[in-house]
C-alpha cells in the first residue's frame, strides 16, 4: 500500500479530503480508497467506532468478525483493546481464540515454529501449550488410526478444556463479559454476586474483590480483564520469563512491540515515550499493556490500595514458558550465530521445555548485592550510588554476537534469561545491571583452547567492562548510569527516531569492537560515540581506505557482485590460504587452490574481498589512544611503525578508544603489516580491553574538551572516507546514503597502491 495513502487512512482523512497525490496514486477511484480503509483497519486492528472504516463499512459485527478471521490466519494477538465489543457483543474470549488458531495450525500440519514470539508466549500462557506440548498433541493425532484425525472437530477433544491458571495484578480491571441466564445458573453464590456487581456498578478494581472469584468467572468466560495504562505510567522492564522465541510475522502491532521494548526505561513516562517515537499515544498504550498483560513488564508507580484478604494469600502462578535456549553454530560469523541459535533452539525445546524461573536468583543476587555495590567493587571509593532515575546516561552498544556467547557457553539459566533479553528487548537497563553482573561473575573459568574458552573470555572482559563504564567518577562527575543497548534493535527504529531516543537517554555511546559486518553502526554528532563514526567504517571501504592511507596492508581484491573471475590475481598465486570476506559478512579462510570457485559463487550474490592472509595467522593488537613520542621512544616498539604513524595522525586517535590490527611477520612478508583498525571496546581479549578502559581514564576521553574534539575528529575521518568511497565508487557516494555504497568496479591494493583490476 502507497506510504501517503496509509498516512491519509491513519489521519482519518475522508475522500472528499484527500491530497491529490492520493488520489493520482488510486487511480482518482474512491471504491479503491475504501478498499484501502478497510484492509489497513483490519491489519492494524483498529477501533470501528471513532475510525474511518465506520464510514467505510458500516455493520460493526461484521467488520470485527473479518478482522478476527485475518488475526486469527495470521497469528496476531488477540485484540484486547477491541474486548469490550469482542467479548461483550460476540463472546470470542482469548482463549477461544487461540483455540481456533492452533485447530488450524494443527489441521494444516504447520509447525510450532510458525507462531509469532508474542503469539506463542500468549498462547503458552492461557493455553499452557509449548513447544514440547504442542509435539505431543500432534503426534498424538498422527498416531491414531482415523485418517481423520487432524479435522478441526476432532482436535478440539485433544486440546485444553479450559484456560490455565493465570497470574492477576491488583490494578487491574475485571469486566462483565457476555453471561447468559444458562451461565448464572451455573456458577457459585460468590461469583454471581461478583456478576451482579459488575452488571450494577461497573467495571471493578480487580484489587478490591476476591482474586478467587476473578478468576473461576474468568476461566468460565464470564469476564475479561483490562490492563490499564495511563500517560504518566512509568514501566519497567526485568529479565524476560516466558519468552517463546519462534519467528517475526512483522504485523504492524509486533512492529511497534519491539520498537518500543527498546525504547522503554523506568524514568520515562508512557506519554514521553510517544513523543519520542512519533506514535499514536493510545497505540503506545495497547502496547505496553500488553507487555504488563504477558508478564514482560510491569508498572513502577502503583497507587496504594487496600487489598482483598484473598490477595494476601494469593501466589499467582509465574508466567509458564520457554525461555528459549539460543546456542549459536559458528562463533565467528554473526549470521551463522543467528541461524544456529534458532537451530538448536529448536532442538533442544523438543526434549524438554525450559522454565527460567529466576526468583531464586534473584533473592541470591539481594543477598549478595554488596558484592556489586560500588563499595565493594574493584574501583571502590570510585563508584558512588547514583540516582539512576534522573539525568543521562552511558549506552554501550553491542551486537547479537555477544548474546550468541552467552547462550552457547551453557553458562546458567539465569545468565540466559538476561542473554534472552538482551536479544528480545534489545536492552538490559542499569537498574537490572546488579543481578546480570552477579550471574556474570558466577561463570567459572574455562581453560584450554576452543570456543568454551572464548565465550568466558567474553563474559569476563563484558563484567569488567560494565564495572568500568557503570558509576565511574573517573569517567563523569556526577558519576552515570549504564545501559546495554543491542545495535540491531536500534537498527528498527527510523533514523530520527533513534536519534531522538538517543539523545534523550545517553550523554556517551561506546560500541563493542568488532561489531559485526551485518550492523550498521549508529551515525550523528550526538551523543558523542567512542566507535565507528559512521557505518562505511564497519564496511570493507574502510580497509581499503587505511591501505592506500599508509601505503601498507596484505594483498587485498575487492569484486564487485555479479563479476565472474577465471583466474586468481598473480599478487595472491603465492598464498596458501586466503581469507574471503562477503560484503556485509564476517571473513572465513579459503585454500588458494581451490578458491576460484567459492569466489565466484559468492559473487553471484554478493561483492566480496579476497585478501593475502590467514585467519589464523598470529596478531598484534595494539591499543589507542596513546602518546605517539613516549610510545615510539620504546626499544622495539611498534608504534614506532611509520603505518602507526599515520593513523595515529591522520584518524587522531589521541581522541578514540580501540586498537590497531597488525599481522606478524610471514615467510612471504617478513615485516609486520597493517591489518586494521577497529573503534569501540573489544571483549574478545579481556587484557586488551582492560588496556584501553586505563587510557581512556589516562587521557581523559569523557573530558568535555576531549569529547567535542571526537566529535571533530569523527567529522573529518567521515568526510576523508566519503571522498576515497566516492573516487574509488564510481556512481558517487552521498553521505546521508541509508546504505554502504557497493563497489562498482574491480579494485586491488599491492604494492602500496590501489588500482583497477
Amino acid at each position: 500500500m502507497n506510504v501517503e495513502v496509509e498516512n491519509a487512512i491513519a489521519k482519518n482523512t475522508p475522500w472528499s479530503r484527500v491530497s491529490p497525490a492520493v488520489r493520482q496514486a488510486l487511480g482518482n477511484s474512491e471504491q479503491d480508497y475504501d478498499k484501502h480503509v478497510m484492509q489497513y483497519s483490519i491489519r492494524n486492528q483498529l477501533k470501528h467506532r471513532g475510525n474511518l472504516v465506520r464510514r467505510v463499512h458500516r455493520d460493526e459485527k461484521s467488520y470485527y468478525e473479518s478482522l478476527l478471521e485475518y488475526s486469527r490466519k495470521h497469528l496476531m494477538l488477540y485484540p484486547y483493546h477491541l474486548s469490550d465489543f469482542i467479548v461483550t457483543q460476540m463472546r470470542v474470549t482469548p482463549f477461544q481464540y487461540y483455540i481456533s488458531m492452533m485447530q488450524d495450525i494443527m489441521s494444516q500440519e504447520k509447525s510450532y515454529d510458525c507462531l509469532p514470539n508474542f503469539t506463542a508466549a500468549d498462547v503458552l500462557r492461557l493455553l499452557g501449550i509449548g513447544r514440547n506440548q504442542y509435539i505431543e498433541l500432534v503426534n498424538m493425532c498422527k498416531s491414531t488410526k482415523s485418517i481423520f484425525s487432524l479435522r478441526k472437530k476432532n482436535l478440539r477433544s485433544v486440546l485444553p478444556p479450559k484456560p490455565v491458571t493465570i497470574a492477576v495484578e491488583s490494578w487491574w480491571i475485571v469486566h462483565v463479559g457476555y453471561i447468559t441466564e444458562t451461565d448464572v445458573k451455573q456458577i457459585s453464590p460468590a461469583e454471581k454476586c461478583m456478576v451482579d456487581l459488575l452488571i450494577d456498578e461497573g467495571p471493578q478494581k480487580c484489587g478490591e474483590h476476591d482474586v478467587d472469584v476473578i478468576k473461576a468467572l474468568y476461566v468460565r468466560g464470564l469476564v475479561y480483564l483490562d490492563v490499564p495504562i495511563e500517560d504518566n505510567d512509568h514501566i519497567a522492564v526485568p529479565p524476560l520469563e516466558g519468552f517463546v522465541m519462534n519467528c517475526v510475522s512483522g504485523d504492524p502491532l509486533e512492529s511497534l512491540l519491539y520498537q518500543i521494548f527498546v525504547s522503554l526505561d523506568e524514568r520515562t513516562p508512557v506519554n514521553e515515550l510517544s513523543t519520542v517515537l512519533q506514535v499514536e499515544p493510545q497505540l503506545i498504550k495497547n502496547a505496553v499493556s500488553i507487555y504488563c498483560r504477558l508478564g514482560f513488564a510491569h508498572k513502577k508507580n502503583l497507587d496504594r490500595m487496600d487489598l482483598h484478604p484473598s490477595w494476601k494469600t494469593d501466589n499467582p502462578l509465574a508466567n509458564s514458558g520457554a525461555i528459549s535456549k539460543k546456542i549459536f553454530s559458528d562463533p565467528r560469523s554473526s549470521s551463522d550465530d543467528v541461524d544456529g541459535f534458532i537451530c538448536v533452539l529448536h532442538d533442544e525445546l523438543e526434549q524438554s521445555d525450559t522454565v527460567i524461573d529466576i526468583s531464586a536468583d534473584k533473592q541470591a543476587g539481594a543477598s549478595t548485592q554488596k558484592e556489586h555495590s560500588p563499595e565493594s567493587s574493584p574501583q571502590g571509593a570510585l563508584h558512588q550510588t547514583s540516582d539512576p532515575s534522573k539525568g543521562k546516561r552511558i549506552g554501550f552498544l553491542f551486537d547479537s554476537t555477544l548474546t550468541a556467547f552467552l547462550m552457547m557457553g551453557n553458562l546458567s539459566a539465569s545468565l540466559k534469561s538476561h542473554a534472552v533479553t538482551m536479544f528480545e528487548v534489545g536492552k538490559i537497563s542499569d537498574e537490572i545491571l546488579d543481578s546480570f553482573l552477579f550471574e556474570l561473575d558466577k561463570v567459572e573459568e574455562q581453560t584450554g583452547e576452543g570456543d568454551a574458552v572464548r565465550y568466558y573470555e567474553h563474559t569476563v572482559a563484558l563484567s569488567k567492562t560494565i564495572k568500568f563504564l557503570r558509576n565511574n567518577l573517573e569517567l563523569f562527575n556526577p558519576a552515570l548510569p549504564l545501559d546495554l543497548v543491542r545495535c540491531e534493535a536500534l537498527q528498527n527504529l527510523d533514523a530520527d527516531t533513534c536519534r531522538r531516543l538517543l539523545n534523550k537517554n545517553y550523554d556517551l555511546l561506546i560500541s563493542m569492537a568488532p561489531l559485526s559486518k551485518e550492523v550498521r553502526p549508529v551515525t550523528g554528532c550526538s551523543p558523542c560515540h567512542l566507535g565507528p563514526p559512521i557505518p562505511e567504517v564497519n564496511s570493507l571501504w574502510f580497509k581499503l581506505f587505511l591501505y592506500n592511507l599508509t601505503r601498507q596492508g596484505p594483498t587485498s581484491v575487492l569484486l564487485t557482485r555479479g563479476s565472474r573471475l577465471k583466474k586468481l590475481p598473480k599478487e595472491l598465486l603465492i598464498y596458501e590460504k586466503l581469507t574471503l570476506t562477503n560484503w556485509g559478512h564476517d571473513p572465513s579462510t579459503i585454500l588458494s587452490a581451490s578458491s576460484l570457485p567459492t569466489v565466484n559463487e559468492f559473487l553471484t550474490y554478493s561483492a566480496s574481498m579476497v585478501q593475502a592472509y590467514d585467519l589464523e595467522q598470529e596478531k598484534v593488537f595494539l591499543p589507542f589512544p596513546f602518546d605517539l613520542l613516549k610510545e615510539s621512544d620504546r626499544a622495539d616498539s611498534l608504534y614506532a611503525l611509520e603505518c602507526v604513524e599515520i593513523l595515529y595522525k591522520e584518524l587522531d586517535l589521541s581522541h578514540q578508544c580501540g586498537y590497531i590490527t597488525l599481522l606478524c611477520p610471514t615467510p612471504q612478508c617478513s615485516t609486520y603489516t597493517l591489518l586494521d583498525c577497529t573503534f569501540g571496546l573489544p571483549l574478545f581479549d579481556a587484557e586488551l580491553n582492560e588496556k584501553i578502559c586505563e587510557r581512556i581514564v589516562q587521557f581523559g576521553l569523557c573530558e568535555e574538551s576531549a569529547l567535542r574534539r571526537l566529535t571533530q575528529s569523527s567529522r573529518k575521518l567521515a568526510l576523508k572516507l566519503l571522498d576515497f568511497i566516492d573516487s574509488n565508487h564510481g556512481d558517487g557516494s552521498s553521505e546521508l546514503s541509508e546504505l554502504v555504497p557497493l563497489p562498482t568496479r574491480g579494485l586491488i591494493f599491492s604494492d602500496g597502491k590501489i588500482r583497477n583490476l
